[in-house]
């Protein structure tokens, strides 16, 4: 491996890409070596290309003079995807990737590079009718597609998979500076699913440039419905017949806690610019009478209509024909009756509709607080358990927790007809980092108090989330977003897990590509 110049080791860059490409100053240096939820150390620079041409020259100069690569997408994640400190290293940040290559309309698919964000490719989209078969998270506004094929994620169009499933096929930038394509135009897979090797990689294996996505036709019919449980039995049981039964395009539910949090902050439906759009989707959908009157529930409803609610469970049918989509909310209250839920104002999913990816605000508390999830998605089978087992997981801890401030909630959401997610969320009390700066409305943040680090309050957080992994890795979940904190070689069998350790030495064979994620 070749040894660092020690006195200038940025120079085999500044001879491969343009001066502008590389960024060095401290403000830059110390945003991008943060994540939403912890920090790394300090790159030598920012890579930040303008094409892709400049990707694989940057990639290739760094790795011959033997320095590592750490790709970044969107900059939405906390399990440190991104952030290495194993020693000297170039973050590539690629969000001035962000062209939309094509759209083929006939064909159905759509070709961009990997810093296009979801809010984006849905606003191109959208005045053709189409939208990409799983459309992005709810951080779509800054989470490029890019970070999501690497990381995976779900949310928008979930019945229909994780945003992987979503991809044809992918161009690699390989440790070496090599472009590679790793299948069809048009279809996946054609033999081996290479696509499906680079998929939810963490940028092990290479870093994505471009992403060929599979496209449909958008829904032009949606219900929505909002229902109340009093126990998680009834709640679990009704989100897993729902998404048997493929009712849903999305179905997901809140915790007491975490309803009770989405309600302090700016509400839904007060928030002028989310209800102006939703009364516009429902004119469009349903004509203006239709609209304004949703739109009067919605208003009347204000924040109060989940206050007696202990579990809240939100659903979107969607199809080509209004009756039909009635017919499928019909189905999923019927459902919903029968485990003992109550029909409530359906305000949530009609403003989320609306307003899919909405601003980043929700990775501080309603107090300023810090914020990080843990998640895990189990078969419908064991999700009462785990449930049970989160909330012994809090006794334990009760008193520490609350003498250090932490709280706790949990979103579940339906993925799909076999799976579930669960994800608790952690609040406590601690200082801001660069990140929130960057990303959080520069008005919400400054309506926010500013709370002191807490070094207490941040070890039993760290705790928390080990024992909630913990936990689940026991029930046999998966993990989206695996990067340097979920662990994946204890799942695979050796052997499986061999090859993904063999593949790793063929297209990084001096182990500079992302070191460490994965655990490889």
């Amino acid at each position: 491996m070749a040894s660092l110049a020690a006195d200038n080791p940025l120079a085999p860059l500044r001879a491969a890409v343009p001066e502008q490409a590389l960024l060095t100053d401290a403000a830059s240096l110390a945003l991008y070596s943060h994540d939403v939820y912890g920090k790394g150390a300090t790159p030598l620079a920012v890579l930040r290309p303008q094409s892709v041409d400049e990707l694989a020259a940057g990639i290739g100069a760094a790795t011959r003079a033997g320095i590592a690569i750490v790709p970044r997408g969107g900059g939405m994640s906390y399990t440190g995807g991104y952030l290495y400190a194993a020693g000297p290293h170039i973050l590539v940040d690629t969000g001035a990737l962000n062209r939309i290559v094509e759209i083929n309309e006939t064909d159905l698919t759509a070709l961009v590079e990997v810093g296009c964000t979801w809010e984006a490719l849905n606003a191109a989209l959208a005045p053709r009718g189409l939208r990409a078969l799983a459309w992005g998270t709810l951080s779509g506004i800054r989470a490029t597609i890019g970070g999501g094929m690497s990381q995976n994620g779900v949310f928008w169009g979930a019945r229909g998979g994780t945003v992987v499933d979503g991809a044809i096929s992918f161009d690699v930038v390989l440790a070496d500076g090599r472009v590679v394509s790793t299948g069809s135009d048009f279809f996946r897979p054609y033999g081996p699913d290479l696509t499906g090797l680079f998929a939810a990689d963490c940028g092990a294996f290479g870093v994505k440039a471009r992403v060929r996505l599979k496209l449909v036709e958008a829904a032009r019919a949606e219900a929505h419905g909002s229902f109340a449980f009093a126990s998680h039995e009834g709640l679990f049981a009704a989100m897993s017949a729902i998404a048997r039964a493929e009712l849903a395009s999305e179905s997901f539910a809140f915790d007491p806690f975490l309803q009770s949090q989405r309600m302090k902050r700016d509400s839904l439906a007060s928030d002028a610019r989310q209800f102006t759009r939703m009364i516009k989707a429902e004119a469009k959908a349903g004509g203006v009478l239709k609209a304004l009157t949703s739109g009067a529930r919605v208003a009347l409803a204000g924040r109060s209509f989940l206050k007696d609610a202990a579990f809240s469970l939100h659903c979107i049918a969607e199809g080509r024909h209004g009756a039909a989509v009635e017919a499928d909310m019909a189905e999923i209250t019927a459902i919903v009756r029968a485990h003992g839920g109550s029909v409530v104002e359906n305000t949530v999913p009609k403003i989320l509709r609306a307003n899919p990816f909405p601003p980043p605000n929700s990775m501080l508390g309603p107090g300023g607080e810090r914020w990080v999830p843990v998640h895990g998605f189990l078969p419908h089978s064991r999700l009462v358990e785990a449930w049970e087992g989160l909330q012994a997981l809090w006794a334990r801890h009760g008193e520490e927790m609350a003498q250090r401030k932490v709280e706790t909630g949990a979103l579940m959401a339906a993925t799909g007809r076999h799976a579930c997610l669960i994800e608790p969320v952690f609040y406590w009390p601690g200082a801001h980092n660069p990140l929130h700066a960057h990303a959080v409305e520069p008005d919400h943040l400054a309506r926010l108090p500013r709370l002191a680090p807490d070094p207490a309050a941040d070890a039993l957080v760290e705790t928390l989330r080990g024992e909630v992994i913990a936990l689940f890795q026991r029930l046999g979940a998966i993990h989206l977003q695996i990067a340097r904190t979920y662990p994946l070689a204890s799942s695979h069998d050796p052997a499986a897990w061999e090859m993904l350790r063999a593949l790793k030495t063929k297209v990084d064979p001096r182990g500079l590509m992302n070191p460490g994620v994965l655990g490889l």
